[in-house]
């Protein structure tokens, strides 16, 4: 039997209204957005500036992660003072902000959900991943293991510490 399989943990991307478009004018619109939306913000992008006549101004960096020589994040941006009316990122990303009081309280809006999974090579058996220790089995002897984007951050600090591997693998 082919049992569909979900990560415990679901990343929930958000909205955030930082400031109540405190831009210089009601007709400029500052985005800041990670790359997990990017798709379908870059189509929905000129039906809003056509229905609105607002201009957009889009700014991209990653939700989380990062470092001095790593991807730019929203947090560092926000940090050296980068305006944004709208922010769109991870809900991991989006509490931490939350937390330092950069986002407005109770502005934020779910705006999709997406469930990690697990893909191998044309050929090759699926692995067992039915319980933590067969999961746990399971990366410890894969060959390599590619992760990106939020859920890299995700497994790299959550997951795989909590499984007591992560220096094993990382």
């Amino acid at each position: 039997m082919n049992k569909s399989r979900r990560s415990p943990h679901t990343f929930v991307f958000a909205i955030t209204m930082l400031v109540a478009f405190y831009s210089s004018s009601p007709a400029q619109v500052i985005v800041l957005i990670s790359g997990g939306f990017s798709a379908p913000y870059q189509e929905l992008l000129p039906q809003f500036e056509k229905s609105t006549g607002s201009k957009v101004t889009t700014a991209r960096g990653a939700s989380e992660g990062g470092g001095p020589n790593g991807p730019i994040t929203i947090s560092a941006e926000l940090h050296r003072g980068q305006p944004a009316d709208v922010v769109i990122l991870s809900r991991e990303g989006l509490a931490e902000l939350s937390a330092e009081g950069r986002i407005v309280t109770d502005s934020n809006v779910d705006l999709a959900s997406v469930p990690l999974g697990v893909g191998v090579r044309a050929g090759t058996p699926c692995p067992d991943i039915s319980t933590v220790s067969a999961f746990k089995q399971t990366l410890l002897r894969a060959k390599s293991i590619g992760i990106q984007s939020t859920s890299a951050v995700y497994l790299k600090t959550k997951v795989l510490p909590q499984l007591g591997i992560a220096d094993a693998l990382c």
